[in-house]
């Protein structure tokens, strides 16, 4: 992932160093179990621990320098740690191992640590919706069905919702987590002929893995769930920031990114205030979803294995990670910046819409009246129309039309369009949503 998406916490799991590491950790446990199962001298089992080398860029270097040679990364790092460790200690490493043992189990502990920062965040951005969802509960706005006036409802309510499927999202991560947080050292092709399970069961107990029934590699159902996870994360980002770049449209004016001292909106004029951040999630919630693709992908091997996965995975996994950590921590912090023009959505609700946003409570006060639905609709329907195209106040038109003063009844006009076009009656049961929150925990 280039620097600019790459936070320092989430990219500290996946440099050369960190993955050298985690190899080496996995190495030194086996030979650590095999001690305590009588077969390599306990003598020996310390001197490979106090003798291995840093995981430091030394290493790394010269695990690169080695596989210029061998041309495999694993056989490479294991002739640079035994060479390091020194005869006879250092032939007990990797006794008894396949490169899979090695490569899947220390990904395994990668993966849930870098789901564990996930979670943390996903933690947050559900706070945050939650948080402005309480403040904003009772703020009117225009709700919008294809991009069009509909009905009312509350600023507040649609964030959440919002909060609801972050929530989810928070639910798939944590699933994820438990899917990948397995290990293996089972040998070849997973038959445990030249290891010992009991090996298998220290080495996992100590990077708290479970260890599981594999092939020669962990099942790469897997690590797709976890990139379905992130990449659900991105698609719920993606709805929210969409949403967020149509309230902040010139013509809506309704919400605002935080716009920081010295920013500049664009190079050639100055008045623009754009929905940067929001479209730059928007993107990469597209990238997210490229990743599930590849990670479904190589759930299909040949075999017991092969790796066709391995050049995908050195990609997907650390990019998807990565980006999915910054969709959240960046969405969380434009939440809680987020500028909220109370005014203009009151506007846009009771002026800018000319009322005909209340259409649907006269036309059941019309049917409950006695007329029949479509005959109700098309008069309502028709006054609509004439308020839209000649921008008068809706109620204005229908008090002027015969047609429904002939339905209603000269006398139950004015109180029926009052109850009609009451915000509060059509918001009287919008806190059924904000009640859903009640569950949410932060």
């Amino acid at each position: 992932m280039i620097p600019r998406y790459s936070l320092p916490e989430m990219a500290a799991l996946f440099t050369d160093e960190a993955r050298l590491g985690l190899w080496l950790e996995v190495e030194l446990l086996a030979v650590e179990a095999w001690s305590k199962l009588g077969v390599v001298p306990p003598e020996h089992a310390a001197a490979v621990r106090s003798r291995a080398p840093k995981a430091d860029a030394a290493l790394v270097a010269a695990v690169a320098e080695r596989e210029a040679v061998t041309d495999h990364d694993v056989a490479a790092f294991v002739d640079v740690v035994q060479e390091s460790i020194g005869a006879p200690e250092g032939s007990w490493v990797h006794h008894g191992l396949t490169s899979s043992d090695v490569v899947d189990t220390a990904l395994s502990a990668t993966l849930v640590a870098a789901a564990d920062l996930l979670i943390e965040a996903s933690g947050e951005l559900v706070a945050a919706l939650k948080r402005s969802a309480l403040r904003y509960a009772e703020l009117p706005m225009l709700g919008r069905t294809h991009g069009m006036h509909a009905e009312p409802t509350t600023f507040g309510v649609k964030l959440a919702l919002f909060c609801l499927q972050a929530d989810r999202d928070r639910d798939r991560l944590r699933r994820a987590r438990t899917a990948i947080a397995v290990g293996k050292l089972s040998g070849a092709v997973g038959t445990y002929s030249n290891i010992d399970p009991a090996v298998e069961e220290h080495v996992c107990a100590a990077l708290g893995l479970r260890p599981v029934p594999a092939t020669q590699v962990i099942a790469r159902d897997r690590h797709a769930e976890l990139l379905y996870a992130c990449a659900s994360v991105g698609a719920t980002i993606e709805g929210l920031a969409t949403e967020l770049r149509h309230l902040q449209r010139s013509e809506v004016a309704e919400t605002e990114e935080a716009f920081g001292a010295g920013q500049k909106g664009s190079s050639a004029m100055p008045h623009k205030r754009n929905p940067i951040t929001s479209e730059r999630l928007v993107g990469m919630a597209r990238v997210l979803r490229g990743y599930l693709v590849a990670g479904l992908e190589d759930i299909a091997l040949w075999h017991e294995r092969d790796i066709s996965h391995s050049s995908v995975e050195r990609i997907v996994l650390p990019d998807a990670n990565l980006l999915a950590y910054y969709c959240l921590r960046r969405m969380t912090r434009l939440i809680d910046n987020l500028v909220v023009r109370e005014d203009r959505m009151l506007e846009n609700l009771l002026v800018g819409s000319l009322g005909l946003v209340f259409s649907q409570p006269v036309l059941l006060a019309l049917v409950a009246a006695g007329a029949t639905r479509d005959a109700a609709y098309r008069i309502v329907q028709r006054a609509a129309r004439t308020s839209y195209e000649q921008r008068r106040p809706f109620r204005e038109v229908l008090e002027a039309d015969p047609d429904l003063v002939a339905a209603l009844g000269a006398h139950r006009v004015a109180p029926t369009l009052d109850e009609a076009f009451d915000l509060a009656r059509a918001l009287r049961h919008a806190h059924r949503t904000i009640d859903a929150l009640e569950e949410v925990q932060t």
